[in-house]
């Protein structure tokens, strides 16, 4: 059923992309920023509250929900399912964006690139060059197709609809709380990297499948540790040498430079990058899909 379940999904996303940050993921992060103001008081434990507050009822009830639907039909189970992997993973909603990004970059547009890259991402974009709104647009879409695809992925097949659900918060939860109190982030930082650690490694081998074996593995084990971001930093070095790209390098930032290593090999990122780099990405899911279809083969033959 992990099969149909993906590809219904796609098949909704395909047909009804999401095109904008949905609404219960606006509610939730309001839900995260009230439990940070009110439990944040600079102790480990607050933020293992705060987490298992914000993250653990959703995916109570979407185990809930499911486990109820299933009882009546196993058919509104299954829709239950597909429902809640299209509303956690939004794989059109980024590559769209990226897509964007690649094309006014293509046509000469950087002020425009710069404000859709400045929107997708937060923060100052006003000094980038061509190659570094690329760099960064590519940067982004390796980390989010980990976190709203394969990680998403990963544990809607280990748990269902909970797995999702509580994967994908676990996610938001570890990005809104980066500027709490040190001991508070660090809690949730480390659930989180307990719930990541074995998804952004099947992300990493994705891509190495999806793309550059050799490099994807070299840069793997040469590079992770170079990227400041521990939770990332695998997917985006692994998918920069299945790409045969160079990414990182300094940014300057609101008049400063931002210090980054340089990761990957190979070729200057570009718009036609980004699109290959999305390209991949939809390879990289096929590969999940036959996976799943070789699970479910294998179940009936059982």
């Amino acid at each position: 059923m992990i099969f149909f379940s993906l590809l219904a999904a796609l098949v909704l996303e395909h047909y009804h992309p999401l095109r904008r940050p949905l609404a219960h993921f606006e509610y939730f992060a309001r839900y995260a920023s009230f439990l940070r103001e009110k439990l944040d008081g600079g102790e480990q434990f607050h933020g293992v509250a705060a987490w298992c507050a914000a993250v653990l009822p959703p995916a109570f009830l979407a185990w809930l929900v499911g486990d109820w639907l299933g009882s009546l039909n196993v058919l509104l189970g299954w829709a239950w399912g597909v429902s809640v992997l299209y509303l956690t993973m939004g794989l059109k909603y980024y590559a769209s964006i990226a897509e964007d990004i690649a094309g006014k970059l293509r046509a000469g547009q950087l002020d425009e690139a710069r404000r859709t890259l400045q929107a997708w991402r937060g923060g100052d974009a006003d000094e980038f060059g061509p190659r570094e709104i690329a760099s960064v647009a590519m940067e982004r879409l390796f980390s989010h197709s980990h976190r709203q695809t394969f990680g998403v992925l990963f544990w809607f097949m280990l748990l269902g609809p909970a797995g999702a659900v509580l994967f994908r918060l676990a996610s938001v939860s570890s990005l809104r709380w980066r500027e709490a109190t040190p001991q508070f982030s660090a809690a949730v930082g480390r659930i989180f990297h307990a719930l990541n650690w074995v998804p952004v490694r099947l992300t990493a081998l994705t891509y190495a499948v999806a793309g550059n074996f050799e490099d994807a593995l070299y840069c793997w084990r040469t590079q992770a540790r170079t990227w400041p971001d521990a939770e990332e930093s695998v997917a985006l070095v692994a998918g920069a040498g299945a790409m045969g790209v160079r990414l990182g390098l300094p940014l300057a930032v609101g008049g400063q430079w931002l210090e980054r290593s340089e990761i990957g090999v190979g070729d200057e990122p570009d718009a036609d990058q980004i699109d290959s780099a999305n390209s991949m990405i939809w390879r990289g899911l096929v590969v999940w899909m036959v996976l799943a279809a070789l699970f479910m083969f294998a179940s009936w033959a059982a």
